[in-house]
């Protein structure tokens, strides 16, 4: 399945937004064939959050954060993955 990170432009959001919005991101997800969320990191000077996600095209993340009610700003395909123990 392919992957990818979405950008998320949120301002800040209270520790309280913050879990009613990944509850929501559960629910809707577990309505949507394909669509899983791997891990978000969160940089709350910057008011974003980049979330990790399995999904079968951009077009169902768009519609998952559209039913989430959650933005999704940017979506790039994860095309490559490394980490350091591969040049060792």
């Amino acid at each position: 399945m392919p992957r990818y990170i979405i950008e998320r432009n949120i301002g800040q959001m209270s520790p309280e937004e913050l879990q009613a919005a990944g509850q929501r991101s559960i629910q809707v997800a577990a309505e949507m064939p394909g669509v899983v969320w791997i891990k978000s990191y969160i940089s709350h000077s910057e008011g974003k959050i980049y979330c990790e996600y399995e999904a079968p095209d951009p077009e169902s993340l768009r519609e998952h954060a559209r039913r989430a009610g959650i933005p999704a700003d940017k979506i790039t395909p994860i095309e490559l993955e490394v980490d350091p123990g591969m040049f060792r």
